[in-house]
């Protein structure tokens, strides 16, 4: 089989995968309350009480030194008028790339609600008290990782690896309160959040909030 098939039959596979197979909830826009933030953790709950896995899971998205974008998932600290909360460490690809482009983008998505969330906006670091507040509620294991400075380093040799985690771990248990000073809780305070309710017929409901000053505007977009 050549390449062409192959490609074929993988994009008939794809097609033929059922997407929005449950019954999806009802949006009406116009009810939507003034405050994305009130929105969204209305959703959040709903995934929440239904018993999807990870709800609080979302993709953070940057761009590099060179304009590359980047993605990876990771999970939401907290949500308040200020905007959206995650953490990492300083020195790891997104902190690097968020100390030269302080902006990123945030996704959710609840395939059984068949829901999608999508803000973005500029990011800025927590002061150093939230920091170290956050990185002691991490469990001890996150904690020990995190005072290797090490994040996405090439690895070469577990037991090189298990050896530095056993002694960072020591570390800690030794001085429960010892505090990484890289690790970093961000804040993304949205310019503008999408929500996306899909729907079987395709005509998919799609509402935007727009910062406008102290407050919003809300815009209904085309599927």
């Amino acid at each position: 089989m050549g390449d062409g098939d192959h490609g074929s039959t993988v994009r008939g596979w794809l097609r033929d995968i059922e997407v929005f197979a449950g019954p999806l909830p009802e949006f009406a826009p116009e009810r939507a309350p003034a405050d994305p933030v009130r929105l969204f953790l209305s959703w959040l709950s709903e995934a929440v009480a239904d018993g999807l896995r990870d709800p609080h899971a979302m993709t953070l998205s940057t761009v590099d030194e060179a304009g590359d974008p980047d993605a990876r998932v990771l999970i939401l600290k907290g949500v308040d008028t200020s905007g959206w909360q995650f953490a990492g460490h300083r020195f790891s690809p997104k902190g690097r790339q968020l100390a030269v482009h302080a902006r990123a983008a945030l996704t959710f998505y609840w395939p059984e609600h068949g829901r999608q969330v999508r803000l973005r906006g500029p990011v800025t670091p927590a002061p150093s008290r939230d920091n170290a507040a956050d990185f002691l509620d991490r469990s001890a294991t996150a904690r020990a990782e995190s005072l290797l400075g090490r994040q996405s380093q090439y690895l070469t040799d577990t037991t090189e690896r298990d050896k530095a985690l056993e002694e960072s771990r020591a570390r800690i248990d030794k001085d429960p309160s010892l505090v990484d000073s890289a690790w970093t809780l961000y804040t993304l305070a949205p310019a503008e959040v999408e929500f996306w309710q899909a729907a079987k017929s395709r005509v998919h409901t799609r509402l935007r909030y727009e910062r406008a000053g102290n407050g919003w505007q809300r815009f209904q977009l085309w599927p």
